[in-house]
């Protein structure tokens, strides 16, 4: 709740109040965090033995390394670092006031597919397994099958001009030639954006028709949506680790038979990370703590927008998830 509000319901001059607030109520002023607040701020007192690090922005628009503990799922006490940029050199230094006893005894850190993320892990938590968070790897998936589809639609539109420019130095009128379902080929290829997010089985009956003539104009985008769709499954399967392995393996093979550009990423991903993507099968962790924690970061700094300065922001999102209530 902001000061602005309580102007409306109170009637009070909430410019005065915020200046009040900040600077004689919150004990803003007294932080012993304060010389120091914008670079970095480390709570070594809330670490824990599985840890989430991600980046994201504060109230100015810069972003920010966040490690949190996932244990405490969001609440009070689960910000254990705050650290202004994304340099790995810059998060190590600020880690580094954390007592080594401390670093040493975190036992597992989900992250996303950052080298820096993975750089500051290696030296800070040195005895900790990295996660790769299994939501990235589908993601770079889905971006693919996207970056066909999206190619495709480009090639498509290219051919509808040709067909009007054409049909108009013949002094013909253009009419496109439609599917069963009505869609142009330009139309057919816009509107399967979303189905190609979903599994098949989630598909409305106008996605299933869309997606059987889309698949039978475009095999190659059939292929690598099955591609993506394996994927979602092998990581959704509850299995161990070595029959996971042989999974990826299979399906990494499959990738390289097919051949596409668009994958290219994801099998150079794949050989890079292979045994932090693998590890999410000790415990099946995930990165949702960091991304929970990040969504309420911006809720709150959607609240406070043009209320506050950054240092007194950090100052109120340290009170509220990383001292005790």
């Amino acid at each position: 709740m902001t000061c602005r509000t309580l102007d409306d319901f109170y009637h009070i001059d909430a410019s005065t109040f915020e200046k009040q607030y900040k600077d004689v109520l919150s004990g803003y002023r007294n932080w012993e965090e304060l010389s120091h607040a914008e670079e970095w701020l480390v709570f070594p007192e809330n670490i824990g033995p599985n840890l989430a690090i991600d980046e994201t922005s504060l109230s100015n628009g810069d972003l920010y390394t966040i490690v949190t503990n996932r244990d405490r799922h969001g609440r009070e006490m689960c910000l254990v670092a705050i650290v202004a940029g994304t340099k790995s050199e810059t998060v190590i230094a600020a880690l580094r006031h954390i007592p080594e006893h401390l670093l040493d005894s975190v036992e597992e850190v989900t992250l996303d597919l950052s080298d820096s993320m993975r750089k500051i892990v290696r030296f800070c938590f040195r005895k900790a397994s990295r996660v790769i968070d299994r939501f990235h790897i589908q993601k770079l998936a889905c971006d693919a099958v996207q970056e066909m589809r999206i190619k495709l639609r480009w090639d498509a539109i290219q051919e509808a001009n040709d067909e009007m420019e054409e049909a108009k130095q013949k002094g013909e009128s253009y009419v496109p030639m439609r599917y069963e379902n009505g869609d142009s080929k330009k139309e057919l290829l816009a509107r399967s954006r979303y189905l190609l997010f979903k599994s098949s089985e989630k598909w409305t009956p106008a996605q299933k028709q869309r997606a059987k003539i889309l698949f039978k104009e475009y095999p190659e985008l059939g292929q690598a949506y099955g591609l993506c769709h394996s994927l979602r499954m092998i990581l959704a399967k509850n299995t161990i680790k070595d029959a996971a392995r042989l999974s990826m393996a299979k399906w990494y093979n499959k990738v390289e038979e097919a051949g596409f550009h668009a994958f290219n990423v994801i099998a150079a991903t794949f050989y890079e990370h292979y045994d932090d993507i693998l590890n999410f099968y000790n415990k099946r962790s995930s990165n949702a703590a960091a991304e929970s924690f990040n969504a309420k970061i911006k809720q709150f700094r959607t609240a406070l927008r043009g209320v506050v300065d950054e240092k007194f922001f950090l100052f109120r999102l340290a009170k509220i998830y990383a001292y005790p209530q």
